[in-house]
């Protein structure tokens, strides 16, 4: 299979050079990867510089974007930048942030679960350090869903899906709507990937509502909104993400904000939210 990678990266000095070194220790080599230096105002741009002199599947592009590091629409346009430069000789697109570490055999595991012609999306398990240095998996996650820092996608499903969508839930609306299209999603618990920089820490205080936002743009509806904002409160100890998706999802509404997902679509995504909460609900587990 053939792989192309593309990474967007904005101000990731710290990050980047262990995100190339894990790539290029790949026991089955990307056939590209595009690195797109987002506005970068740190020694971002001459790190790339350096590997790419030195491998010529690593190329650089410069895109120039605000400063402001919001979740959704930077990092998708930075990847779609990338994408533009790419030609279709592809079997896989991955999408990985530049503060990730890959440990060596994972594209080679991707190929064998991409074997499978139903998996449309597949990918490893985020763990990130606690302070005393060891690597933990902090998020948890279900089996069917792959984090947004390293997401790799079939050629079809991706084409599918109408590639990803430039706005707060990206990542988890391209999963619903492979689901739509009959795709699966797949994870691999062997595959344990360094996440450098924990979720959010990059984030402007403006982000806060955009959870809110992206349940409206995806056609939830408030009942089911208010659900999984209720278990993201239950799980941060904290009334603070109940309250702001709340007002995030009101905002938008009253913005009328553009949708991200068709009326059919919408309705596919409401009935398989409300069979997961049925099916936690009546759970004996």
């Amino acid at each position: 299979m053939k792989y192309y990678v593309i990474i967007p990266a904005h101000n990731e000095a710290s990050y980047i050079s262990e995100t190339l070194n894990s790539l290029l220790m790949q026991s089955v080599l990307p056939d590209k990867i595009i690195v797109v230096n987002d506005h970068s105002t740190d020694t971002t741009e001459e790190i790339i510089d350096q590997y790419s002199c030195s491998h010529s599947i690593i190329k650089k592009i410069n895109s120039v974007s605000s400063v402001t590091h919001m979740p959704g629409s930077k990092v998708v346009n930075a990847f779609n930048k990338g994408f533009e430069l790419l030609d279709q000789d592809f079997d896989i697109i991955v999408k990985l942030d530049a503060d990730i570490i890959l440990p060596p055999n994972y594209f080679e595991k991707l190929t064998e679960i991409f074997k499978d012609s139903r998996v449309g999306i597949a990918g490893g398990i985020a763990y990130e350090q606690d302070k005393e240095g060891e690597w933990i998996r902090t998020h948890p996650m279900n089996r069917d869903h792959v984090r947004g820092a390293f997401k790799a996608y079939r050629k079809s499903c991706f084409q599918a899906i109408g590639g990803l969508k430039s706005s707060i839930g990206w990542d988890t609306v391209d999963e619903l709507l492979a689901k739509y299209h009959s795709y699966i999603i797949q994870t691999d618990e062997t595959l344990q990937v360094k996440h450098l920089r924990p979720v959010g820490k990059s984030y402007n205080s403006k982000a806060r509502l955009l959870q809110g936002e992206a349940m409206y743009k995806m056609r939830y509806g408030l009942c089911i909104t208010c659900i999984a904002s209720l278990k993201m409160a239950w799980k941060q100890r904290s009334f603070t993400p109940f309250r702001n998706n709340i007002l995030g999802y009101i905002k938008a509404k009253k913005e009328n904000k553009t949708f991200l997902v068709s009326k059919k679509e919408g309705e596919f995504i409401r009935n398989l939210r409300w069979k997961g909460i049925t099916q936690k609900f009546f759970s004996t587990d």
